[in-house]
């Protein structure tokens, strides 16, 4: 017989099944970041940072490869499971609690990372720009910034719903996301999220909603083009094809910038 329950909170405050959710995607976006250190940057990179780094899946594997990592969350349930993950793994990385718009680090990092439309949680102009200031301020000159978000098809709509599962031993978590409304004028999307957890004779269920920003292209642009310290150097697709780069457009759906840290004017 299955025992079922509620959970309370948001899907953040529950970082072991955040993780497992979105374990597929930390294989080939590590193998891309470490691809495009090698391409765009002129030096050997060695210290990463990541915004916004949550359960700390892309820290901890990146870890493991031999880079020096720095990582902030506002969450402290996510920053306790990475600490607790970095230990098991017998790995080092600074952590720390911060906001994406406001945040410093003490040695500039080589490259950075944010993925995932993590960057779409900045719901105002002034703190995406804020955010895109701070991370040129946290890299050397020349080092990179690789941001993946879903951009918004001019004058349609996305598909609104998404649904997938994945399983770690013998916990399984299956997540629906659902995108309600959008205020195209705000330019904000109301989603919600509902995520159930199962293992053995138990099923945990999490129902969660929170907001994302819009970007079209062309708003996109618009936004990098007010960062005059950061340059765009390629645009990529969710395949993750450091060959294949693809030009930047409104019907491109998930979108990877590549960032580059000018130098001084």
């Amino acid at each position: 017989m299955t025992r079922s329950r509620m959970l309370e909170g948001t899907w953040y405050d529950h970082p072991e099944y955040y993780d497992i959710a979105f374990q597929a995607y930390t294989q080939p976006e590590a193998d891309f970041i470490e691809a495009a250190c090698r391409k765009y940057c002129g030096f050997r990179v060695r210290r990463l940072l990541e915004p916004a780094c949550g359960t700390g899946r892309l820290i901890t594997a990146l870890a493991a490869r031999g880079y020096e990592l720095s990582g902030f969350d506002v969450s402290q349930p996510a920053l306790r499971y990475l600490r607790r993950r970095l230990a098991r793994c017998r790995l080092n990385a600074e952590t720390f609690e911060a906001e994406m718009s406001n945040f410093w680090i003490g040695q500039a990092a080589d490259a950075a990372y944010c993925v995932v439309n993590t960057f779409r949680h900045l719901l105002t102009e002034q703190a995406a720009h804020g955010h895109l200031e701070c991370v040129a301020r946290s890299l050397r000159v020349g080092g990179i910034y690789v941001l993946g978000l879903h951009l918004s098809p001019l004058g349609g709509d996305k598909e609104n719903s998404e649904c997938w599962t994945e399983r770690r031993c013998e916990t399984e978590v299956t997540v629906s996301l659902r995108l309600v409304h959008t205020d195209r004028r705000r330019r904000i999307e109301d989603v919600q999220v509902c995520l159930m957890a199962r293992r053995r004779s138990k099923e945990l269920r999490l129902q969660d909603a929170f907001q994302l920003r819009t970007y079209s292209q062309r708003q996109f642009r618009r936004l990098l083009d007010s960062v005059p310290s950061l340059e765009l150097c390629d645009v990529y697709d969710f395949r993750y094809d450091i060959q294949q780069p693809s030009a930047l457009n409104d019907s491109a759906a998930y979108t990877v910038f590549v960032l580059k840290r000018r130098l001084p004017l």
